[in-house]
């Protein structure tokens, strides 16, 4: 399925919404069709939009690289780090624009969602600095360097028409439905469906049709159109046997149609296009093994048939042979009789001779003999004849078996090769692990910033009144949050002031000894005295703070198993080790953020095979920001629960 002018409207508006304020953080390649833009916010949730040659959406997988897209190289290195400011769409066209700004750059990606689909990267001036197809044809060209121009537009907008722009129905004597559908670029599923709500006969011929027939259906057109742009859906997948598709709204569905009910158009749209992109990854790893089955499976055939052919001809052969000496028997001396002629006949065989040398023949096999030979001498040689048919069966029936292996192995290779297709469903996250976190060894939850924007979401819009707020006695530091500490352990205290200085700048500089203190939350002022300013992310502490000392600078990067999931956390050493799976003891210094993200997932993996699913950018991402090197990893307690 591809989609529809209409649900691409729906989906740029949708989208839109959702993805205000996102930036691109990350950037996969999926097929030579298909792109996944992982978009990040420092408040919200990852979302994951994948851009596909017949769509866009929001995803719930991410799949893992099938073919190499000549595109993604120059994505990454234009778009990474970059805002999704906007996404429009050309009229009522599948063409859709989404801009990208940031550090005093713009750029465009045009996808167009019609024909093999197309996208295009562009400047602010719409300039083509890359693309995934290049075309030339009579009405325009698309190519590096030149400037994007969309087809020219043929019908009317759907989005904005009167009545009147459907009075040159009245002048066609096509069917009313295939006008509509041409006329407003609608699939046939929605054209059918106005003339469904109108009860007018789909098959009218243009020039048939009343105004009155005209006003109404204007007004389903309209009405229809409304529903699918403005998310009032009843979205349900429909599959038939040869086809699967997705209906915002259920178009008058009959008992033939199997249809299955999606809380979004979005939900259906990812499980159709995900699958249609799976099924077509498998196709393309195991195609080269499958031309090699196909070739194989000929040659069994051709083996079996040639094994067949040389058994009846040795059968045959050896008949004849026996059917001579049965002759013999007879008091027949000499081949040149004339009862030996027509007892040949009867096995379709004769004595003949070519170029003066003389042969029985037996069905098509021609054997040379000796005419003033004896009867057995020659019955002697076609069992000699027979037996070498015999002897080439064996050989034909070794090569089969050769045959036979080749393929069982080229069925293997295609099954793995299917196998290699893989996708991983994305976890809906809880909401503090946008922030840095951990459990306390007391069971409570502490919360810390990753940045200015972070720090200023923790304190202004988690901070309860049961919290304690916490920082580190050094500029450069995140606030901490320990959660629900009412009737809080000192364990719970040390632990989060822990967190809180190893977090800090102080990781990143080895600088041992330092101070964190703790405040009530109402200690914490969000806005400067009057004259004054507040830098983001940035608060006032009034009053009396809470000093702890914290002379080791040590974390730990647990993996935590929340009911069916598994979880990286970072942490002081004895809350990961008691909350966790397996871990790692960091301390400052040593290797690049990368280097020990591999190493602790390497570490992670011979403990729990799921971790190979884990991105390399989820180890980095809990990682303190600067070098740091692994001196301990082992099993936490809940390895043994």
């Amino acid at each position: 399925m591809t989609l529809a002018g209409i649900e691409l409207r729906y989906l740029v508006n949708d989208i839109s919404q959702k993805t205000a304020g996102y930036y691109v953080s990350n950037i996969y390649g999926i097929n030579r069709d298909s792109i996944l833009f992982k978009l990040h916010h420092p408040e919200k949730q990852d979302i994951l939009l994948m851009i596909s040659s017949f769509g866009l959406w929001i995803s719930s997988v991410k799949i893992e690289q099938v073919e190499t897209n000549k595109l993604l190289k120059r994505l990454r290195n234009d778009l990474l780090r970059l805002k999704l400011t906007k996404i429009e769409q050309i009229g009522a066209e599948r063409i859709a624009y989404l801009k990208f700004s940031g550090f005093d750059k713009e750029f465009v990606i045009v996808c167009e969602f019609f024909g093999n689909g197309n996208m295009l990267l562009c400047n602010n001036d719409m300039k083509i600095l890359a693309l995934s197809h290049s075309i030339d044809v009579r009405h325009r060209k698309l190519n590096v360097g030149l400037n994007y121009e969309p087809p020219p537009q043929n019908g009317i907008n759907v989005f904005d028409f009167t009545e009147n722009d459907l009075e040159g129905i009245s002048s066609v004597s096509m069917s009313s439905v295939k006008w509509i559908g041409r006329t407003l670029g609608l699939p046939a599923k929605y054209a059918e469906e106005i003339f469904r709500i109108t009860e007018i006969n789909p098959k009218t011929p243009g020039n048939e049709l009343s105004r009155a027939d005209i006003k109404k259906i204007f007004t389903a057109v309209n009405d229809l159109v409304k529903k699918v742009i403005t998310g009032n859906h009843d979205p349900v997948i429909v599959r038939t046997e040869n086809k699967i598709d997705v209906y915002p709204i259920k178009l008058g569905l009959n008992s033939n149609k199997e249809f299955v009910k999606v809380t979004t158009f979005n939900e259906g749209l990812d499980q159709v296009f995900t699958e249609n992109i799976i099924k077509k990854g498998k196709d393309t790893q195991a195609g080269e093994a499958d031309t090699k089955i196909l070739e194989l499976e000929n040659k069994l055939a051709e083996q079996t048939k040639a094994i067949e052919v040389v058994k009846k001809k040795s059968k045959e052969i050896a008949d004849v042979a026996k059917l001579l000496m049965k002759l013999v028997s007879q008091g027949i001396t000499t081949i040149e009789d004339p009862s030996v002629k027509e007892a040949l006949k009867k096995h379709n065989s004769e004595v003949l001779k070519e170029k003066g040398v003389s042969l029985i023949k037996i069905n098509d096999e021609k054997i040379k003999i000796n005419p003033l030979s004896s009867i057995p001498t020659i019955a002697s040689s076609l069992f000699d004849s027979s037996k070498r048919q015999s002897g080439a069966i064996s050989s034909i029936e070794t090569l089969k078996k050769k045959t036979e292996k080749s393929l069982e192995n080229q069925r293997n290779k295609v099954k793995q090769a299917r196998k290699t297709v893989s996708f991983s469903e994305i976890r809906k996250k809880n909401w503090y692990e946008r922030y840095r976190w951990f459990f306390t060894s007391d069971g409570l939850l502490a919360i810390g910033g990753r940045d200015s924007s972070s720090n200023s979401a923790i304190i202004r819009k988690h901070v309860e009144k049961n919290d304690k707020v916490f920082h580190a006695d050094i500029y450069g530091s995140p606030f901490f949050v320990l959660k629900d500490a009412k009737s809080v352990k000192p364990s719970s205290l040390k632990e989060t002031a822990h967190a809180t200085v190893c977090f800090s700048r102080a990781w990143r500089e080895a600088m041992y000894g330092l101070n964190a203190y703790w405040v009530e939350p109402e200690q914490v002022k969000k806005a400067a005295p009057s004259g004054q300013f507040l830098a983001k992310g940035a608060f006032i502490i009034d009053g009396q703070r809470n000093f702890v000392n914290i002379s080791t600078l040590k974390l730990a990067i647990g993996l935590v198993k929340q009911d069916s999931n598994f979880i990286l956390s970072c942490g002081p050493p004895e809350p990961i080790k008691k909350n966790c799976l397996c871990y790692s003891i960091i301390e400052p210094g040593g290797s690049e953020m990368v280097d020990v993200a591999k190493k602790i997932k390497s570490e992670f993996v011979k403990i729990k095979d799921e971790v190979k699913t884990f991105n390399l950018d989820e180890f980095v991402r809990v990682l303190p920001a600067g070098k740091s090197h692994v001196v301990e990893s082992g099993l936490g307690q809940q390895s043994n629960e």
